[in-house]
């Protein structure tokens, strides 16, 4: 029986539906009867609201082969639930144009990978560190042995902008049970501001912060509670380890993120294709 998730996406506030159907080649989305790779060639810069043409990318988004448009939207959760629990061959059938959301974190997508077949392809060395900068925020790979621990952590810090402390949240790249119990229950997070400036524009209609962390000016959820101290933290590496999936196999590497989003960790996943295409040559 294919295992399917049904709620609302996360901007959109549209009906969504994801069945996830072990098998095949690779990772892919399937939307409207067509195939969408989930490859960092799918990937795509273009705003899907007029909110996103000046804030940048707020989630991971695919467009169809040879196009630009973004066809299916927020992948990130479900992505790294696939990659940490070595589901690396299933077709993700979408109903609608964003994955469903949830509580904001990728507990649901593990309960539906729980009996899945596992296989984990080759894993991409480096043969050089990479880092990626963009102001204050940065993410590193150092080249690690196979054979050797590769670790990814991420560092928050907000330099006094927000009401946040630091803190950061560290997982051993092919520690499943680590993921299930540590990363995957972290919930995705907006602060009041943010959160505010969204609904203004028309986006999160159908959540309240009852449904999805939002963190008030005291640096506590608002009618919610933490499930980690360190949550955010947590959130954000779960969000690397989803967006480095569109690498296609696992980064054999230690990862470091601070201060990173979608756009540096993309920027990464660029970067160490180039290294790999440049190693064969």
């Amino acid at each position: 029986m294919t295992a399917r998730l049904i709620g609302k996406g996360l901007f959109t506030s549209a009906d969504a539906a994801i069945a996830i159907e072990p098998g095949g080649s690779g990772l892919r989305f399937i939307t409207g009867g067509r195939e969408v790779p989930a490859l960092l060639s799918s990937r795509t810069d273009t705003p899907f609201h007029p909110a996103f043409a000046q804030a940048g990318a707020r989630s991971t988004n695919l467009a169809l082969p040879g196009t630009d448009a973004p066809a299916v939207l927020t992948t990130e959760h479900v992505l790294a639930a696939c990659a940490a629990m070595g589901v690396w061959d299933a077709a993700l059938n979408l109903e609608g144009p964003e994955v469903p959301i949830d509580d904001g974190s990728a507990q649901a997508f593990v309960e539906l990978l729980s009996d899945a077949p596992q296989r984990t392809p080759d894993p991409i060395q480096l043969t050089e560190p990479i880092t990626i900068k963009s102001g204050s925020a940065s993410i590193t790979a150092t080249p690690v042995a196979i054979g050797q621990p590769a670790t990814y952590t991420y560092k928050l810090d907000y330099q006094g902008q927000a009401p946040i402390p630091p803190q950061q949240a560290s997982w051993a790249l092919g520690d499943r049970e680590g993921f299930i119990t540590g990363i995957a229950p972290a919930r995705t997070f907006s602060l009041r501001a943010e959160a505010e400036a969204m609904r203004a524009a028309g986006l999160f209609k159908a959540f309240t912060p009852a449904d999805l962390l939002v963190v008030d000016d005291d640096g506590q959820p608002i009618d919610n509670q933490w499930r980690f101290v360190d949550e955010p933290a947590r959130h954000k590496l779960l969000d690397v380890i989803g967006d480095l999936a569109l690498l296609g196999a696992p980064l054999h590497a230690d990862v470091v993120a601070s201060r990173s989003g979608h756009a540096l960790n993309h920027q990464l996943a660029g970067a160490v294709l180039a290294q790999a295409q440049r190693a064969q040559r």
